[in-house]
């Protein structure tokens, strides 16, 4: 990782430079998961690299063989919390009591939960009809338990339904004092579904977003998938990211996790970054 030190503190030092009026007024986080290949090689390395960039929130988990209480105090020596940690739907179903445990010990205020499970690339009605009594369940457990449960939209939601879509549905009828929601630019582009008018229209139950770009020409359909190569740096690609920040605090988002999901995540996640803090 020390042959992109340079490239990374040249990049943050323009940055820094362009950073007193940028239109990003959030502090510089990250998804653990952009970080998949080389946590299981060295984690404290890893994020040694993590606070060089400048990051000081993740989002994520205690990687494979690292308990919780010994991944928050690598954080926190290195200057980094973790506000929003994830959750398996599965385990929403089983066991909301021992998210509960986990996310208190990381420091996390926050559950996210990216999947709904469904059959092929078809996400319905009934699909969503059970997701949200889970939710609904769950995010009331979590919620008497001081902690706010998000579901992570992943493009298969924006099926049509009546005058709207699924993800419609899925806002319209889980409970607002127990479920918010994570918007991830990339998926929400690619499902069909607009960031800013989303932002706008349900104001109030987003909380948190994953910063995500959709490489330029990629056509998008319903699957909630696409190649890693299609995941490009922030401002390259579809995301109207100036009209995204201008309202996301206003819709209420609180935190922000850059998401990188291409193979080239040590050179563009401070390129995202450079990008961020220039944007005006």
């Amino acid at each position: 990782m020390k042959k992109y030190l340079f490239l990374l503190l040249g990049l943050l030092c323009l940055s820094d430079m362009q950073g007193q009026k940028s239109l990003y007024k959030y502090p510089i986080g990250a998804q653990a998961y952009t970080f998949r290949r080389s946590f299981p090689i060295n984690a404290i390395s890893t994020l040694d690299s993590i606070q060089m960039m400048g990051i000081t929130e993740i989002e994520g988990g205690a990687p494979k063989g690292m308990s919780p209480e010994q991944f928050r105090k690598l954080c926190a020596e290195r200057g980094i919390s973790i506000p929003s940690t994830g959750a398996g739907y599965e385990q929403l179903v089983k066991d909301p009591m021992e998210i509960v445990k986990t996310a208190k010990i990381l420091g996390s205020t926050y559950v996210m939960c990216a999947w709904i499970p469904h059959k092929g690339n078809t996400f319905t009605l009934e699909d969503a009809k059970k997701a949200v009594e889970v939710f609904n369940s769950a995010g009331k457990i979590l919620k008497e338990n001081g902690i706010t449960f998000c579901y992570h939209d992943h493009g298969y939601e924006f099926q049509p339904y009546e005058d709207g879509t699924l993800f419609d549905y899925l806002i319209k009828n889980t409970n607002p004092a127990y479920v918010s929601f994570e918007m991830d630019v990339l998926w929400t582009l690619h499902g069909g579904g607009d960031p800013v008018s989303l932002l706008k229209k349900y104001k109030g139950r987003w909380k948190l977003m994953h910063l995500k770009d959709l490489r330029k020409g990629v056509v998008g359909d319903l699957s909630g998938h696409t190649p890693a190569e299609n995941d490009v740096v922030l401002g390259t690609g579809q995301a109207d990211f100036r009209g995204i920040l201008k309202i996301a605090k206003k819709a209420g988002v609180t935190h922000c996790f850059i998401e990188d999901e291409s193979n080239l995540e040590m050179v563009n996640v401070p390129k995202s970054i450079a990008y961020l803090k220039g944007l005006k």
